[in-house]
Order: structure tokens, then sequence, then C-alpha cells
């Protein structure tokens, strides 16, 4: 009798499940597809996804210009210094329109203070142009964190509805109604965790350019400070 009662508990479970079997097997899985599963939390992801590629490609471009130096930019301004053509060589800074030109630009025009003086108004600029070139990065480190977070946000939201589903579902449970909420679960952590490691990376490359630059900016405020202290032949 006991081998009976299995029986047909097995049957039932397998016309249950039937059903939700062959309605996963003729959905074809698409991207489209998966992320309408994941309901209304992918429309965040969607947006912190475009905000985090809008971010990372403006930025790379902004700090590639930046990065961009003339190798005799130094040798030249030293040139028109030793020979006093000080509005020459401001006027060729301000053609420049680099970080480095910006700061000598701003070194040129407090001549005849003291090195002190000069060496903290370049220093001031310097800072200037890193946070300008910083901007836009403390928003991705943001979603870097924020993403997955949405996305396990989804994944509870889906496991509840799932549970609350085979709750109200008396006798009529399906394994459908547990499939689906978990299929919403997954698809939003794995959106979530995509958008977090994309805009992670981003910030951590663009981090790594922006220190390259600052110690670029370092070293020619250290050369236009030695080119002052240059004793006059």
């Amino acid at each position: 009798m006991v081998f009976s009662l299995l029986n047909i508990l097995a049957d039932v479970t397998i016309e249950q499940a039937a059903p939700a079997v062959a309605d996963a097997v003729a959905e074809e899985l698409t991207f489209w597809n998966m992320a309408v599963k994941g309901g209304w939390i992918m429309i965040f992801l969607a947006i912190f996804s475009i905000v985090a590629v809008y971010i990372i490609v403006e930025r790379a471009m902004a700090i590639s210009k930046a990065s961009k130096e003339d190798v005799n930019f130094m040798n030249e301004r030293k040139n028109y210094v030793s020979q006093g053509q000080i509005k020459e060589a401001r006027i060729r800074c301000q053609g420049a329109n680099s970080p480095v030109s910006h700061m000598i630009d701003k070194g040129l025009s407090r001549l005849g203070k003291s090195n002190s003086d000069i060496r903290e108004a370049i220093e001031n600029v310097g800072n200037l142009e890193v946070a300008n070139l910083e901007k836009g990065l403390p928003l991705l480190a943001t979603i870097s964190s924020v993403g997955p977070m949405i996305g396990f946000l989804g994944t509870v939201l889906g496991m509840i509805t799932a549970f609350y589903d085979m709750a109200n579902a008396g006798g009529n449970f399906s394994i459908s109604m547990l499939s689906n909420g978990i299929y919403t679960a997954m698809v939003t952590t794995v959106a979530g965790l995509i958008v977090g490691v994309v805009a992670m990376l981003g910030y951590n490359i663009l981090s790594a350019q922006i220190g390259k630059i600052v110690n670029t900016l370092q070293l020619r405020t250290t050369e236009f400070m030695d080119l002052l202290n240059e004793p006059v032949e």
C-alpha cells in the first residue's frame, strides 16, 4: 500500500511538472526574455549600466586627452624663460591647453614672487585639474557597490513572490510557481553582478590612469621649480 501511494504521488508530481518543463523548453532563452523575467528591478539596473558605460567612455576620452604631452614642452619653456620671453611662453602654454600647460602658465604668471608662493599656485592648479579628471568617478564607485545590492534585492523579492504564490495556491500548487520566482531571482542577481563588475573595473582602470597623470604633474612641477632656481650664466 505504501508503494502504491508513492507511485501516485510521483505520477501527480510528474504531471504537474510536465507543463512547466514544456514551457521552459518552448521559450527560447534570450537576453530580452531574461531581462523581462527580471521584473521592474531590471529597469534600475539598466539605468545604472547606461550611466556606468557613459562615465567610463567619457572619462577615458578626457583622461587620454589630458595624458598627451609634447616631449619638448619643458625645453621650449626653459628657452623662453632664459631669454626673458615670459609673455610668449604664457601664450604657448595657453595654446597647449593641457593640465601641465595650465600649471606652468600659472607658475609663469607668478614670476617675481617667492618660490613657495609659485609652488603653491602651481599645486593649486594641479589639484583643480585632477579634480576635473575625477568627475563622475564617485558615481561610478557608487554604482559598482549599489548595483549588486539592487540585484540581490531582486533575488529576495523573487523568492518572496515564489513562496507567496505557493502559499496561496493551496492544492493547485505547481512547479512553475516556484520556478518563475527563482528565475526572477537569478536573473536580477546576474544582472546586478555584471553591472557591479563593469563599474568596478572601469573605476579602477580610470583611477590608475589618473594616478599616472598626477605623477606627471608632480614631475613637471619639480622641473619648473628647478628651472627657476638654476643659476644665471
